[in-house]
């Protein structure tokens, strides 16, 4: 299990993590979203044990991470911007990943050949196209057999077969082996397929995390029909946003879709459908709502 513990993180005075806490537990994968500059990367670094907290704790199984080998040596981790020596081809990366990690595989090494078939095993990393690039990069530390993969941006670039091919070999090691995923992504929906449990995260801070299943039973979006005009809500009922398209009044709510329902059905109405909000809608509502939405502006 990995734990942030009211974590801070200051650059040059400005602070890039503000008293942030988090929990991944074991074996699941946890899906980490949030604007640009909400400091995802910056957590995510100090979980590979890059930087070292200017406050709090970061710690795996209750060891902390930062200079501790024996840490670091079950996690793996693939940034947004994979490195690798000049020179260097993928087998050459591959024997400098064997000095790592004690656990390197070599037998699925051999077997991922398959998996990752254009890749050139022995060109020059440099010359290669971004995704096959990142090809690389999935081949090596998924033959780590890290107990921690940490990914941020981990599929950009990739065609849609490779991104599919990927996944599946994530989803089998963390069913198979129990490995613990952390991922960040602006690719809510892909998130949406794989994760079981979300942080939001801005400001430095982790806004909220739960299971994703919990996230989607919290928030509900309604489509209701009155005959005439919509009466006065309850005030208690937390309505998120509202708009009006003809005759169908759409809804967001915070609560249990059937509670919301019964409530709303109460009242009237020619019709009340309730329809399961993607991890995007909960985004940006759980962020803000309408002042987090697209604005319409002038050019």
């Amino acid at each position: 299990m990995i734990e942030i513990k009211e974590v801070t993180k200051r650059f040059d005075g400005f602070k890039a993590l503000d008293n942030c806490t988090m929990t991944v537990p074991e074996g699941s994968v946890y899906g980490l979203v949030g604007p640009n500059g909400a400091g995802k990367s910056t957590i995510l670094r100090h979980v590979m044990g890059v930087y070292r907290q200017d406050a709090g704790q970061v710690l795996l199984d209750g060891q902390p991470i930062y200079e501790n080998t024996a840490a670091k040596a079950r996690i793996a981790a693939i940034p947004d911007d994979f490195y690798y020596f000049t020179s260097a081809s993928c087998r050459d990366m591959m024997k400098f990943y064997r000095g790592f990690y004690p656990n390197f595989d070599m037998e699925r090494y051999e077997k991922l050949r398959a998996a990752f078939s254009t890749v050139g095993e022995k060109q020059p990393i440099r010359r290669l196209s971004k995704g096959m690039q990142k090809q690389v990069a999935f081949w090596l530390t998924l033959c780590c057999r890290p107990d921690v993969l940490v990914l941020d941006e981990p599929v950009d670039g990739l065609d849609p077969v490779m991104r599919r091919q990927v996944w599946s070999l994530l989803m089998h090691d963390v069913a198979e082996h129990g490995t613990t995923v952390l991922v960040s992504s602006h690719n809510l929906r892909e998130l949406e397929d794989v994760c079981d449990h979300v942080g939001i995260m801005n400001g430095g801070k982790v806004l909220l995390e739960r299971s994703l299943s919990d996230l989607q039973d919290n928030i509900v979006k309604l489509q209701v029909v009155w005959d005439g005009d919509a009466p006065e809500l309850p005030e208690d009922l937390q309505v998120v946003h509202r708009s009006k398209l003809g005759r169908i009044y759409t809804l967001i709510v915070r609560g249990n879709a059937a509670a919301v329902t019964t409530r709303l059905s109460a009242m009237g109405p020619l019709l009340v459908d309730a329809i399961p909000l993607t991890l995007e809608e909960i985004f940006i509502y759980e962020l803000g709502g309408e002042d987090y939405a697209v604005r319409d502006i002038l050019l």
